[in-house]
């Protein structure tokens, strides 16, 4: 279980890093958020090359989520991990719902 952030970076390509409450305080602020979804997809579920369509969060409930980047690197995300998802410009990322059961993730848009 982790928090990361993908965000766009100078090179227009998305990046990932692991943050953490003791590194990052702020994350355990309170923020406004204008709606909350989940969403079930079936295994081998595949959305190519897109970016956020807004600041959110993303938090994997079940199954496995794995993010593709520009560099050929493939992040894997389960059960409790949180993305806050800020790669709104660029290329994007690829989002795959991995191994043999549905992926189930809740959705939170940030507020601006």
């Amino acid at each position: 279980m982790g928090i990361y952030r993908m965000y766009t970076g100078n090179d227009g390509q998305t990046h990932i890093e692991e943050t953490s409450l003791d590194t990052h305080p702020e994350l355990a602020e309170a923020v406004k958020t204008t709606t909350l979804k989940f969403s079930t997809n079936e295994a081998g579920h595949f959305v190519d090359w897109h970016p956020a369509p807004r600041r959110q969060y993303v938090i994997c409930i079940a199954g496995q989520i794995e993010i593709g980047l520009g560099d050929g690197s493939k992040h894997l995300f389960g059960p409790g991990d949180a993305r806050l998802v800020e790669d709104t410009t660029g290329q994007g990322h690829t989002t795959l719902t991995a191994g043999s059961e549905p992926g189930i993730t809740c959705t939170v848009p940030l507020a601006d």
